[in-house]
């Protein structure tokens, strides 16, 4: 499906609550009192009448879709509940590629970016705030989100993938990835005030970044 044909689908999403969305198209929310994380994305997919894909590549052919969920803080403001995986990191990828040939950006450029609120921890509702293009169109943004892949890429050329840690980059950061502490696998994240930034709702939402 092409993004021009999915946009005015997603829009109607729009002010809806996505749990009872998630009984019509049966997407399992929880199992075996384990919560499935992605649900609200596969709700959302599912609406479009897509399959899910867990690829590196755009699961949804030119594009793909990410859902950041929203808090609301005891003063009442609205924040990015936690940060967003991008991509995974492949350090002899990235060692060999600048961030003009990078997944990190193909992923960025072709990045539907959704946010629904985050109500309990029984997710018994979601509503869908806001859906929009993910753009980097700012050349101050773009140039930041670049110095924050090059510092990563020359970290893994000079130091080794090991050397990498989450406190590293402004708006994007390397982070262990997978089950469990002991997990040496690592991705892309990009940081609550990035995401906030993306969503168009910086001025609403504090990045509430730790």
């Amino acid at each position: 499906m092409k993004k021009s044909e999915a946009m005015p689908l997603l829009q109607q999403l729009v002010g809806q609550d996505l749990r009872p969305l998630a009984e019509r198209y049966c997407v399992t929310v929880w199992k075996n009192d384990k919560l499935n994380k992605g649900w609200a994305g596969h709700v959302i997919e599912r609406h479009l009448g897509l399959q899910l894909n867990s690829s590196q590549a755009p699961n949804l052919g030119s594009w793909e879709l990410k859902v950041v969920p929203l808090k609301r803080l005891r003063n009442g403001r609205i924040a990015l509940k936690e940060t967003m995986a991008i991509t995974m990191i492949d350090p002899v990828h990235v060692a060999q590629t600048p961030f003009e040939k990078s997944h990190l950006l193909t992923k960025l450029e072709r990045l539907v970016l959704g946010a629904r609120m985050f109500e309990s921890r029984q997710e018994t509702s979601a509503c869908l705030v806001s859906i929009g293009e993910f753009r980097l169109a700012d050349p101050a943004i773009r140039k930041q989100v670049r110095q924050d892949y090059e510092t990563i890429r020359a970290t893994i050329i000079k130091q080794g993938f090991d050397a990498l840690t989450g406190r590293m980059g402004i708006y994007i950061q390397p982070r262990t990835k997978g089950r469990g502490h002991g997990s040496t696998s690592r991705a892309f994240y990009a940081r609550k005030n990035f995401v906030a930034i993306a969503l168009g709702l910086n001025n609403e939402v504090t990045s509430d970044e730790e």
